[in-house]
């Protein structure tokens, strides 16, 4: 699962919403209760964003590494949450640092798996240039994954920004060049593709609504779903 540092902002500015925190634990631990092996990425613009800083004049190599810490931050704030709730959790992070996580070992990471532990891939890929999107398709494949769940702020894929055009309507399904060669923004292009070559499906839904996780587990049609 791929969740957007932006969503535990909340109604705050920046940061970590405690409120909105412990309810974005509270659905993950009720899907997990269904027998679930669940695998997370979370980003970090909520804190710092890499493309950001390299706009304002970074060197892009250093605003990525300060953007892939962001996201360890928010993988223990989460961590924390979840084993509140007596989710037993690991976070692993690309970027070794031993005192606060494991480092990614993909062996490690499913044997933690096969325990029913929630883990939790930090740090992106641990390399700059990949967006946190590609490094939960990359994730995924590696922990054999039956789908990458992408959720968002919104409800699904459109066919425009709904924001600026009223008219705009959402896929139920679409393929993965459909993505790409429309430049629909909700997902990385390069996490679409990898995501195409390896045969795993790609469900981008709103986890602002309450149960859309679960609903969509139970087979109802929330979101929109990418695959062939």
């Amino acid at each position: 699962m791929k969740l957007s540092g932006e969503a535990l902002v909340g109604d705050r500015e920046y940061g970590i919403d405690p409120a909105t925190l412990s309810a974005m634990a509270e659905e993950i631990a009720e899907v997990h209760a269904l027998n679930m092996d669940i695998g997370i990425v979370i980003g970090g613009g909520n804190i710092f964003r890499g493309l950001k800083g390299a706009a304002a004049g970074m060197d892009r190599v250093s605003a990525d590494q300060m953007g892939m810490l962001a996201t360890v931050i928010n993988s223990l704030a989460l961590q924390d949450a979840l084993e509140r709730l007596n989710v037993v959790t690991r976070v692993q992070s690309a970027i070794p640092m031993q005192t606060v996580a494991e480092p990614f070992i993909r062996r490690r990471a499913l044997r933690h798996l096969e325990k029913h532990r929630i883990v939790i891939f930090a740090a992106g890929t641990g390399s700059p240039f990949f967006s946190t999107d590609t490094a939960a398709a990359l994730r995924a494949k590696e922990i054999k994954a039956d789908v990458l769940m992408k959720g968002t702020k919104v409800d699904g894929i459109y066919t425009a920004d709904p924001v600026t055009d009223h008219q705009a309507t959402m896929y139920d399904h679409i393929r993965y060049m459909e993505v790409v060669e429309r430049q629909l923004k909700v997902i990385d292009s390069t996490a679409v593709t990898f995501c195409m070559d390896n045969g795993i499906p790609i469900h981008v839904f709103n986890f602002k609504v309450r149960g859309n996780l679960r609903r969509i587990l139970n087979g109802e049609q929330i979101g929109t779903l990418i695959g062939g």
